[in-house]
């Protein structure tokens, strides 16, 4: 299977993702949008991964690459691929399938439970989850449900944490690809966003939920396995 990824800064790489293509023997390519490197069309991979950044989907005066790659996501989707949209990613999944992107009402930084919809929970992409798991967050916006999509997730924090439309297009508000290295990165990188809120983070306290690191990773992995599965690879 070919996956390719859309990422936005260095810092947000495509973290377990990459180990779990390495084991299965996927090629994983990347466009840098930041670079001002140019997507490629749906015919060179059969996995689209939207990656998670700082910026907004909005802000196309200051990150012109955006509008290409609202295009190129929406061809992905009309050519039939597989696609992944992640944090960021799903925002920007959701507006080109007509949803709309806000402000949430509380900020989201760090280990936070998520819990599948009943629709979520029977859903084969998210087969062999529990009913409510630890993920990772980084965000401070939220997306509307596409119509003919499913809402599959919710949070204490955020109604909207993920969708499906059919069988191979998902959207996750939480992350599931974080490795150890990328929270190192986040709080680099980022963490002028840590400002205190009921659910929202220090440093030391996502630093301490390290053990959520392995169980994460083997959600990714199972949800990875089930869109291949979806995508007959």
């Amino acid at each position: 299977m070919r996956i390719h990824a859309f990422q936005h800064v260095a810092f947000e790489d495509p973290g377990t993702i990459r180990l779990w293509a390495e084991a299965k023997g996927h090629a994983l390519s990347a466009t840098r949008l930041d670079a001002d490197e140019t997507p490629p069309a749906p015919e060179a991979y059969d996995l689209l991964v939207v990656l998670g950044g700082p910026m907004n989907i909005y802000e196309e005066e200051a990150h012109p690459w955006l509008a290409a790659e609202k295009a190129a996501i929406k061809a992905a989707v009309d050519a039939g691929k597989g696609v992944l949209g992640i944090c960021l990613g799903a925002q920007l999944l959701s507006h080109v399938l007509g949803g709309e992107v806000t402000q949430n009402e509380h900020v989201e930084i760090g280990w936070q439970p998520v819990t599948l919809t009943p629709q979520g929970a029977a859903h084969p992409l998210f087969a062999g989850f529990p009913e409510t798991f630890t993920a990772f967050h980084w965000h401070g916006d939220t997306f509307s449900i596409p119509a003919g999509a499913i809402h599959a997730a919710s949070s204490p924090g955020c109604a909207n944490q993920a969708f499906v439309l059919g069988d191979r297009v998902a959207g996750l508000q939480f992350h599931l690809e974080t490795a150890p290295a990328n929270l190192v990165s986040l709080i680099k990188h980022c963490g002028s966003e840590i400002v205190p809120g009921p659910y929202v983070q220090d440093p030391k306290a996502m630093h301490n939920g390290r053990p959520a690191f392995a169980p994460l990773r083997d959600l990714m992995y199972r949800f990875l396995d089930s869109l291949e599965a979806a995508l007959g690879s």
